[in-house]
């Protein structure tokens, strides 16, 4: 977790070496050791249960490095795309410790998950018919199906994947909908998993624990069916709820274990081989991102600080602020915390509309020009897959590593170039709509 004491090191180390300044005014930070200390602690949460593996959700993180780093604490990654395929792959997660999940999957990407031995879970029975047609004789892969326990909604509608009309999975409450799950593994002998998520933000560790206590039950009711144990593992899939209000890390891991074997003590109990999801949870509070203020004006009577972090990097936080509300500092231009006393100013970001604000009359030292805002809890979601409105470059990403009392930054994504996002934006094809 970065302290204050961490981020000022970090800080003053950026703009020393011009990685945060004039020329890249926004960037974002990963706390390497932190990184580390949370694989540990999802790690030995689960210590006494017989066969997991924690599987990273690579949307949360999208960056080889971060991965590979991952990778090198011993985790496994989920994935949901032939891109999050592909980056897992390159930083050298093997297929055997890939889960892939998507409610929309191509054959194509079925073909090549069953052809590298990735493990998938089908969301549908209809995507059952695909892989009957796909699968090779001898798949390495372990295949599941994902059910939606139906326990309903936490206070994030948007995050929540086990209510009544949810797009995810197998609605098991709906008529006839258990009976066909049923009929479906007793027609496949090779279907041996069983996968649920009822949500991570804004869901409270009962609910989760409910609807996998529900996956428990299901598991136990289709081996009895089929008349065997063919139901040998189940991925449980969501995170933890993130805590942004402050430093503390709640829920922790021991929390949920706690509240999983509370809800359903064999689920826990190694009968079952699990898979765990995590993402938001492992990450969140090991990184920040840091910008330049830019300019300060008032409205209305209203100080606002235009700075360089707005929805690019704060999507959710900008169109769902009481959801995703995040904590701010402020800086001096050499990232010392300023301590003076706090005014009400909204903190906004650069994109030409007017709902770019990231905090509205948040209390703060009042902010001038060139100073630094840092936004916490932003090493899940935010700078590491940013919003191109604007055609804004995306910004550079480093990592922070404490060696012998000094705070060292290495890239973990360099800043784009204008002129690869000109390329992207089909510059080679500059000429091609203007005909003959």
């Amino acid at each position: 977790m970065l302290h204050q004491e961490k981020v000022q090191a970090a800080l003053r180390k950026a703009t020393t070496e011009g990685v945060l300044g004039e020329g890249h005014p926004v960037a974002g930070f990963i706390d390497v050791q932190g990184v580390r200390d949370s694989v540990t602690a999802l790690h030995d949460a689960f210590a006494h249960v017989p066969d997991v593996l924690h599987a990273f959700a690579v949307k949360a993180c999208p960056l080889v490095p971060v991965l590979r780093l991952l990778a090198d604490a011993g985790m496994g990654c989920e994935v949901a795309s032939p891109g999050e395929t592909r980056l897992a792959l390159a930083a050298g997660f093997t297929p055997e410790r890939m889960v892939l999940d998507s409610p929309a999957k191509t054959r194509a990407e079925i073909r090549e998950a069953l052809m590298l031995g990735i493990a998938l879970n089908a969301d549908n029975l209809t995507e059952l018919d695909r892989v009957d047609a796909l699968r090779p004789q001898h798949s390495r892969s372990v295949i599941g199906l994902r059910v939606n326990p139906q326990v309903g909604a936490g206070t994030i509608a948007a995050m929540s994947t086990a209510t009544h009309h949810s797009k995810f999975g197998v609605a098991l409450d709906d008529p006839g909908a258990r009976a066909r799950v049923l009929e479906a593994f007793l027609r496949r002998p090779w279907l041996t998993r069983l996968h649920a998520h009822v949500g991570s933000q804004g869901c409270p560790l009962p609910l989760i624990a409910k609807g996998l206590a529900a996956l428990h039950r299901l598991a136990e009711d289709i081996n009895a069916y089929v008349g065997r144990r063919q139901v040998t593992s189940l991925d449980l899939g969501g995170g933890l709820p993130v805590n942004f209000s402050d430093d503390t890390t709640m829920p922790t891991f021991k929390d949920y274990v706690r509240v999983l074997a509370d809800a359903e003590p064999a689920l826990l109990d190694g009968r079952y081989e699990l898979v765990t999801e995590f993402g938001r949870s492992l990450l969140a509070k090991n990184g920040f991102t840091a910008a330049v203020v830019e300019y300060v004006k008032t409205s209305g009577g209203r100080r606002i600080a235009l700075t360089h972090a707005g929805a690019q990097v704060a999507t959710r936080t900008v169109f769902m602020p009481e959801a995703w509300p995040v904590r701010i500092t402020g800086h001096a231009p050499d990232g010392v915390l300023k301590t003076t006393p706090a005014v009400p100013q909204d903190v906004a970001g650069p994109l030409c509309f007017a709902g770019d604000v990231v905090a509205h009359e948040r209390l703060l030292p009042e902010l001038s020009e060139s100073d630094l805002v840092v936004l916490h809890d932003t090493g899940a979601y935010y700078f590491s897959a940013p919003w191109a409105y604007n055609s804004l470059p995306r910004p550079g990403v480093y990592g922070v590593l404490h060696r012998a009392g000094d705070t060292v930054l290495v890239p973990v994504r360099s800043p784009q170039p204008v002129e690869e996002l000109v390329e992207e934006s089909g510059g080679c094809h500059a000429e091609a709509l203007l005909g003959p």
